[in-house]
């Protein structure tokens, strides 16, 4: 290459299309910064700085003592318990209706037929269910639960299963759709029903994005069920929610190292799955 070559500026053709969208974003973020009154520089003012420093100061020393550990020990157990049920009833509920409205899975589509509009009638009903349990928030469900259930890990359970199980079935039919279509048209094609074509020509390219998306959801409920306890969902936030009314600020530091914790070992058991399933 002569100098000459090398001497010419080399210039992005996509500078300014990036620039003016950069402007475009910046534009339509301003009015909802000015609507949520975000103002970075209170955080520095120095009553701030003071009010956040003694606040925190609350939290130490940690509560160390072996009845407060013991009760922390039970608390964790039973948020494990509540993220692991109610991920499991999520999956129970986002299972059949992700294969409802998983249009590749769709005999009607490979060709015409009598089915093709009853197909598409069939799916509205459970894109209608997967809309509506995602879009309760599952604390919202946590309170409807409790009144049903009473006070306990139950409406927990039951909270994240109805949530989760609506996010869960979204994501599973955009991961199966977002897939190699072929092997499963091949099977339908060759007369083979839903759950064949699902089973062996879905199943094995989409496992690795499943379990992965899975395990996440497993992290969230644990977080989630944290949530919960403050309103009488049981496990590590309720725990925190009477602590933290009896502004005991080293048993909330206690609880929430503990919640810290429970966060890396759901990282450690998805990057294990990942690996397993890779």
């Amino acid at each position: 290459m002569t100098r000459e070559a090398l001497a010419i500026p080399v210039r992005d053709p996509a500078a300014v299309p990036r620039l003016l969208l950069a402007l475009g974003i910046i534009i339509l973020l301003w009015p909802g910064f000015k609507l949520t009154e975000f103002d970075p520089s209170v955080l520095f003012e120095e009553r701030s700085l003071d009010t956040m420093a003694r606040f925190v100061g609350t939290f130490f020393p940690l509560e160390s003592s072996a009845e407060f550990l013991r009760l922390v020990a039970r608390s964790t157990l039973e948020t494990l318990a509540i993220a692991t049920a109610g991920t499991a009833l999520a999956m129970l509920i986002a299972w059949p209706l992700a294969l409802v409205v998983t249009r590749t899975l769709s005999i009607s589509r490979i060709g015409p037929g009598p089915g093709f509009a009853l197909g598409r009638v069939a799916r509205l009903p459970a894109r209608f269910a997967l809309m509506f349990f995602r879009s309760i928030p599952e604390i919202v469900w946590a309170l409807i639960f409790v009144r049903a259930v009473g006070l306990g890990p139950a409406a927990g359970v039951l909270a994240i299963g109805v949530t989760y199980g609506g996010m869960l079935g979204k994501v599973y039919s955009e991961i199966l759709e977002s897939n190699d279509a072929r092997p499963a048209t091949a099977l339908l094609e060759a007369g083979g029903g839903r759950i064949a074509a699902f089973c062996y020509g879905m199943w094995p390219m989409a496992l690795p994005e499943l379990v992965s998306y899975s395990v996440y959801r497993w992290e969230c409920a644990i977080r989630a069920s944290v949530i919960m306890g403050f309103v009488g969902a049981g496990g590590l936030g309720q725990q925190m929610e009477l602590s933290m009314r009896m502004l005991n600020g080293g048993e909330v530091s206690t609880i929430l190292l503990v919640f810290l914790l429970l966060v890396m070992l759901a990282d450690g058991v998805s990057a294990f799955l990942r690996k397993v399933t890779a």
